[in-house]
């Protein structure tokens, strides 16, 4: 069997706004945008990487998708649900406090009550779509969006999810640590399939190795290994739990150049072994 780094989708970044019920997906997609979801009704499932994440009706979820994510079914659950999309680099842009965009470079999606957040939240979405919809001026809806993703990322809920180091009080300009750091993680999403290693992740951002391993522990709370292992990790999770490849096949998609080293990371992050896991799942 063959898998193809193609098996994930990749979207075109762009600003949008959309209402309805949630698709049911064939295959993960990324992008590389903040996405947010407002579930009015019912739930959605997602695999997002190796992991299922469930947003129940009147919660909002927020995440990067730079994460391969899928929708699946979530059975016999009408459901309707406000999707946001904005393009990462118009997020840098905001200078958003560095832990916080730490949260988001983490790809652990965050889910908080809608009622948190504002009085009438469904109708901010609505009031958002009929003015992207439109095709004019989008200027007061990036503002009301970047105020909202900052309440939403100063919850009790986000404040949940470990950011950077005590020293990351840069904010996230185009041009600042943040902004490269996402850079970074954007490489990573893109290549982690491949023999990359922190190195050439450095490289691709233009930084030294060790300024930009130091950088990115200092934004993002983990090492560059770590973050591409984890990458590797959740997609051979993913492939074990949607496709029969076996192992050996699933640990060479997933971006391992050995065997050894696909077992011993996916034992370490998961405390198991790749076969172990998916039987436990099936």
């Amino acid at each position: 069997m063959t898998l193809r780094a193609d098996d994930v989708r990749l979207e075109e970044a762009a600003l949008w706004v959309r209402h309805g019920a949630p698709p049911v997906m064939e295959h993960p997609h990324r992008h590389d945008d903040l996405e947010l979801n407002l579930v009015h009704s019912g739930r959605l499932e997602y695999l997002f990487g190796g992991s299922t994440l469930r947003v129940e009706a009147g919660e909002v979820a927020l995440f990067w998708g730079g994460t391969p994510h899928q929708l699946v079914d979530p059975g016999q659950v009408p459901t309707a649900v406000s999707w946001v999309h904005v393009p990462l680099t118009e997020v840098l842009g905001w200078a958003l406090p560095t832990e916080h965009v730490a949260v988001l470079l983490r790809a652990r999606p965050v889910v908080v009550p809608a009622a948190d957040l504002a009085r009438d939240v469904d109708a901010m979405f609505a009031t958002w779509r009929l003015d992207v919809t439109a095709g004019g001026d989008t200027t007061v809806v990036m503002l009301e969006v970047q105020a909202f993703v900052r309440r939403l990322l100063g919850s009790d809920a986000a404040a949940t999810h470990p950011g950077g180091g005590p020293d990351a009080q840069d904010g996230a300009g185009d041009s600042g640590p943040a902004a490269r750091a996402a850079a970074m993680a954007q490489f990573v999403a893109e290549h982690y399939r491949s023999a990359i290693s922190p190195s050439d992740v450095a490289r691709a951002v233009h930084l030294s190795p060790s300024h930009a391993m130091t950088l990115f522990k200092r934004v993002v709370g983990t090492t560059l290994g770590t973050y591409i292992a984890r990458c590797r990790v959740a997609e051979a999770q993913r492939l074990l739990i949607t496709t029969d490849a076996t192992t050996v096949e699933v640990g060479h998609a997933a971006g391992f150049t050995s065997q050894s080293s696909f077992y011993d990371t996916f034992r370490q992050i998961c405390g198991c072994a790749p076969g172990d896991y998916r039987r436990a799942l099936r």
